[in-house]
């Protein structure tokens, strides 16, 4: 990540509640897949959760990634 981008990213975390909030979900999302990768045994339903798991984190991902570009669109015009 560029460090400009990386800056503006510590910025929305310090200053936007719902950045922090979507920030705090994926790395929670995050920490439940690498629980279920260091299992030693997958069940059908481990094999769900992951999946499910991975859109969810994908999905905060993108509205992290939607809200940093308007954030640098906005330092750039100014």
């Amino acid at each position: 990540m560029p460090l400009m981008l990386r800056q503006i990213r510590e910025q929305l975390i310090s200053s936007d509640a719902e950045f922090r909030r979507l920030a705090d979900e994926h790395s929670r999302y995050e920490a439940q897949l690498e629980k279920l990768y260091k299992a030693p045994y997958v069940s059908a339903e481990d094999i769900l959760l992951e999946s499910e798991l991975k859109k969810l984190k994908l999905r905060v991902k993108d509205e992290m990634e939607k809200r940093l570009a308007l954030a640098s669109q906005s330092v750039v015009t100014h």
